[in-house]
């Protein structure tokens, strides 16, 4: 029988509950009712994107998954606990970063307007993005995820959440590749110098 989940284990997957819909349904939707644009272009094929696209889907479900396994009170141990990384200072810095990261990702959503996606649109793209957060990081909506990934590991540091963390940054690394692949095709020479100006994390 599972323990009895603390706190901390309901409120990490509340969080998450909010995260999905704040940093990635709410805005699709929102960009689906004012434009008539489907945000949402994530491939699931066999090009390189596709299977990105594909690893994304299980990253996130994984998360999810992960959440509510401890909010259900699976116990830490039963996901491989690294007491190493376990301590009063790194949990407290990794619920900060979840906070920052959340309310970044937000900013930086808003931001885009109508060049909104999730993943590489061939038929729509919108207009390049370099204002807010976007004058400071290429990618902040990675870079978000990177910081969360990393505020989950701290949260609850086992072998789940390391694997999660591991494997995400391996994926967002090739994404991020791909997409600047195609804005350089899309904006040539103004994305050339977007590059030369900005860096791609911060």
């Amino acid at each position: 029988m599972p323990a009895q989940a603390d706190s901390g284990s309901v409120s990490l997957l509340a969080y998450y509950a909010l995260l999905l819909a704040a940093v990635f349904i709410w805005p699709t939707w929102r960009l689906w009712r004012r434009e008539r644009i489907n945000g949402f272009v994530l491939p699931s094929d066999d090009t390189a994107e596709g299977v990105i696209g594909i690893w994304f889907k299980g990253l996130i479900g994984s998360v999810g998954v992960l959440a509510a396994a401890l909010a259900l009170g699976v116990s830490p141990d039963a996901l491989g606990r690294l007491p190493w990384a376990e301590g009063r200072v790194a949990q407290l810095a990794g619920w900060a970063l979840l906070a920052i990261s959340l309310a970044w990702m937000v900013v930086a959503q808003h931001g885009m307007g109508r060049s909104w996606r999730i993943g590489i649109d061939q038929q729509q793209q919108g207009p390049l993005v370099r204002a807010g957060l976007f004058a400071l990081s290429r990618n902040p909506i990675f870079l978000g995820l990177r910081l969360n990934l990393l505020g989950l590991f701290l949260v609850s540091p086992n072998a789940v959440t390391l694997a999660i963390a591991l494997l995400g940054e391996a994926l967002m690394q090739v994404q991020v590749r791909l997409e600047e692949a195609h804005l350089g095709r899309e904006f040539g020479e103004n994305y050339a110098a977007y590059r030369r100006a900005v860096r791609r994390w911060v």
